[in-house]
């Protein structure tokens, strides 16, 4: 019940977020690779020189008498305190310099000529296995040229490029993700507009009209199968409903020969109780197979295009029966508001869902009272009674096939289900209204 109780998932929605994640997992391993790969081509000194620069731009200063000394700061005591084999020589621009730490020998002819290198990368000479690099930093007491070395390797160089390349990467993802998780799900929901008009195309499909199947063409190649196997599945159910009508026409047929022979050597018998009873049995099944044969004709497809008079209908409907009614102990009464309402239909199965509605009164009606038959100009017949009426629980089921209010009761409950099948067939509708002063059966197209 859980299960049934949870919505299906969006197919869209789906593929919608995982690409997007994908497309942003993507972004994040270029990001880190070429950061990666930039560990590689740059200094190994690139982790530490942050932190360089900033602690001797700190301590850096001018004493009384204008030499350049550096203070002891916490910055730079806890970088030289981590870092036992750190050197460096810090120059101005005018030439002035302090050092700390042994210089190598390779870069001591340097030292002087630190305060003309805005920046380097000193690293791969013959035999010379010691990397520095030159960086400058703007201080209090100006612009100040660092040599450093002795820390390649120590900290972490990819984590120092990212903290570097921010300004780069986040602008490429500032503009980037937003046009993805957008540009995505409508990416998506054009690839899959086809399956939605597909799936709209299935909910329209009605068992009346034969034939109908969903178009492969268009679809994605994913899809189709499933398609193909639906339209497989109809074809299937059709050929087995064909067979089920060819079936039941066929022995509907069959039954009016043996049913009519019964008939028959029945009214040859001798007047008495057992002969009404007998042919009142056969008379039933007579109607029963009737029916039956129009139930299973009226689902085949109707030709609509026939002009009908629906009042002529009507009138005749009353005409026809109104011995029958007479007879059972009713008044018939008819009523119409125009000479003339003609429709597009199927004069012959209007007759019959007429005729069915007068039949379904003179059986349920009570035995007395007046029948009216009403044909509006809106295209609206009904047919009333003034029986005992049909309790509310029951009168959406009177349309059902086989159906009977009263179980015992003469007809075969196909009545009632074939006016709702005509009235469909016509774009129209069947509608019931009952209560203790009667009941009034509507067919409206």
């Amino acid at each position: 019940m859980r299960a049934g109780r949870q919505s299906n998932p969006s197919l869209r929605w789906r593929l919608s977020w995982q690409l997007s994640l994908v497309i942003t997992a993507v972004i994040a391993v270029v990001i880190i690779g070429l950061s990666v790969y930039a560990t590689m081509v740059l200094s190994p000194n690139i982790a530490m020189e942050q932190e360089v620069k900033s602690a001797v731009a700190e301590a850096i200063e001018r004493d009384p008498h204008g030499t350049l000394a550096l203070r002891e700061t916490p910055a730079l005591r806890s970088l030289i305190e981590r870092n036992d084999g750190l050197w460096f020589v810090a120059a101005t621009t005018d030439g002035a310099s302090l050092s700390h730490g042994t210089v190598p020998a390779t870069y001591a002819a340097l030292v002087p000529l630190v305060h003309l290198f805005h920046s380097a990368d000193i690293r791969g000479a013959s035999g010379v296995r010691e990397i520095a690099s030159v960086e400058d930093v703007e201080t209090p007491i100006g612009e100040v040229r660092i040599l450093f070395g002795g820390i390649a390797g120590n900290g972490w160089p990819v984590l120092a490029i990212l903290a570097e390349a921010y300004p780069i990467y986040l602008s490429l993802l500032a503009i980037a993700l937003p046009a993805i998780f957008l540009a995505v799900p409508q990416i998506v929901g054009r690839a899959i507009a086809r399956v939605s008009d597909i799936a709209e195309m299935a909910s329209q499909i009605e068992p009346q009209r034969r034939g109908d199947r969903l178009p492969v063409a268009g679809i994605p190649k994913e899809v189709a199968p499933l398609v193909a196997a639906f339209n497989g599945a109809l074809d299937r159910i059709e050929n087995e409903f064909r067979k089920r009508q060819r079936f039941l026409i066929d022995a509907a047929h069959e039954l009016r020969t043996p049913i009519a022979i019964l008939q028959t050597r029945i009214e040859g018998m001798c007047e008495g109780l057992e002969r009404r009873r007998l042919l009142d049995d056969v008379a039933r099944l007579a109607d029963m197979a009737e029916q039956l044969l129009d139930f299973e004709r009226g689902s085949q497809t109707a030709d609509l295009d026939e002009t009908v008079d629906l009042i002529e209908i009507a009138r005749t409907a009353v005409a026809d029966l109104a011995p029958l009614a007479i007879a059972a102990g009713y008044e018939m009464s008819f009523h119409g508001d125009e000479i003339c309402v003609e429709r597009k239909g199927d004069s012959s199965a209007l007759r019959r869902a007429v005729g069915n509605l007068i039949r379904n009164a003179i059986d349920h009606g009570g035995g007395h009272g007046t029948i009216t038959v009403s044909a509006l100009a809106d295209g609206e017949i009904s047919v009333s009674d003034e029986g005992p009426g049909i309790a509310a629980d029951h009168q959406e089921l009177v349309f059902e096939p086989f159906y009977r209010v009263v179980p015992n009761s003469r007809g075969a409950g196909l009545g009632l289900s074939l006016v709702k099948q005509i009235a469909e067939k016509h774009g129209g509708y069947a509608s019931i209204e009952s209560g203790s002063k009667g009941t009034k059966v509507t067919m409206r197209l």
